[in-house]
């Protein structure tokens, strides 16, 4: 018992010194990563001034004929075609057709003339605007043979830039004979 009587003091001074050190801080939480920084997106290619600089928009010139006459479709094969020329035999007219509900009119531009042409909504399940030329328009010419493109403009749509492919020829002299 006087062992352990003579061991309190030292016990006690032990207590004592841990009691005045002071006691650790915790560490800091640690922050998150930052979040990875995503980049703004890219704008989207502005316009050459020159729209004969535009390029031509994606797809391809199709050409069909049926009992109804002649058209040539422009699109990205498996997709709905982005414009249409056909033959109105009945009408004596070739149409030109962009899908949309927007009837405003259409300016086509070619290497040869530029002209605002009147449309209205076209008949069918998928809305369209039609614009309608009588045979002997010199703006049919004009899109056959212009130099590279010819594009047709609307109000609040992408202007579609086309190439007087030969399909285009074919369907206004299909019409025209």
């Amino acid at each position: 018992m006087t062992r352990s009587l003579s061991s309190l003091p030292l016990a006690l001074l032990v207590l004592a010194c841990a009691a005045c050190v002071p006691r650790a801080a915790p560490p800091a939480p640690v922050a998150p990563p930052p979040a990875p920084v995503t980049p703004a997106p890219a704008p989207a290619p502005t316009r050459s001034a020159d729209w004969q600089d535009w390029p031509w928009t994606p797809g391809a010139w199709r050409y069909i004929r049926d009992a109804a006459g002649s058209r040539a479709s422009y699109g990205v094969s498996g997709q709905p075609p982005v414009a249409e020329l056909r033959c109105d035999r009945a009408a004596r007219a070739v149409l030109l057709l962009r899908p949309g509900s927007n009837a405003s009119p259409f300016t086509i531009r070619t290497s040869a003339m530029t002209r605002s042409v009147a449309t209205q909504p076209g008949a069918g399940t998928v809305p369209q605007a039609v614009a309608r030329f009588a045979l002997d328009d010199r703006l049919l010419d004009a899109m056959a043979f212009t130099r590279g493109r010819f594009t047709v403009e609307q109000p609040g749509a992408t202007p579609l830039v086309l190439p007087p492919w030969a399909e285009v020829g074919r369907v206004i002299e299909d019409c025209r004979n």
